[in-house]
């Protein structure tokens, strides 16, 4: 049996045509590792109702329990079912999350078998420890979206940057590290 959403109140409509309420207090409900504030809804005159077999097992009656988000995610609902073909595009384009801590840890714990890390003796080791890793995944998607010698080309066009760089900066830093050195030597 379905209930209807009275948008003006903050009620439900049965198909019995009663209007279960709420008393206005949001209770915790723990959903796995998070908690939610949750609402609920229900009515007295669901005990003397013919639909009631139909409705709910519950010996009280019906209690309609909704998330505080509920008119959120209905509203994000009609959204997309309006724009169908929009957000079927924007799925389409959408690349790959790196960024996404929890995606990059599935996989790695996953498909590379990192359950554990290795340095645990300080959060300075484990994060050196950690930083290589997903550092390895970085280069791991770069090699998966680049193609090889396009990546070997982008590789060596980079290192004649370098290398014209140090050939620019060396003797500025030949004059920078000479004044700076006599003038930390004592008079």
């Amino acid at each position: 049996m379905t209930l209807r959403k009275n948008y003006g109140s903050d009620t439900y409509t049965c198909p019995a045509n009663e209007t279960p309420t709420t008393n206005g207090n949001c209770y915790a409900k723990k959903n796995g590792a998070s908690i939610s504030q949750m609402k609920h809804y229900k009515s007295s005159a669901c005990l003397s109702c013919e639909l009631f077999k139909k409705c709910t097992k519950n010996a009280k009656g019906r209690l309609i329990e909704r998330s505080q988000y509920a008119d959120f995610i209905y509203q994000n609902k009609v959204r997309i079912q309006n724009n169908y073909e929009t957000y079927r595009r924007r799925q389409a384009i959408v690349e790959h999350p790196a960024a996404c801590p929890a995606l990059c840890k599935r996989v790695i714990k996953r498909q590379w078998d990192f359950y554990y890390i290795m340095t645990t003796k300080t959060i300075k080791r484990a994060a050196a420890d950690v930083g290589l890793i997903f550092t390895a995944y970085n280069l791991r998607r770069i090699f998966n979206l680049i193609d090889h010698n396009l990546l070997k080309q982008y590789l060596r066009i980079l290192a004649l940057y370098f290398v014209m760089l140090r050939a620019i900066f060396n003797p500025l830093y030949g004059l920078f590290y000479f004044n700076n050195h006599q003038r930390l030597l004592p008079e």
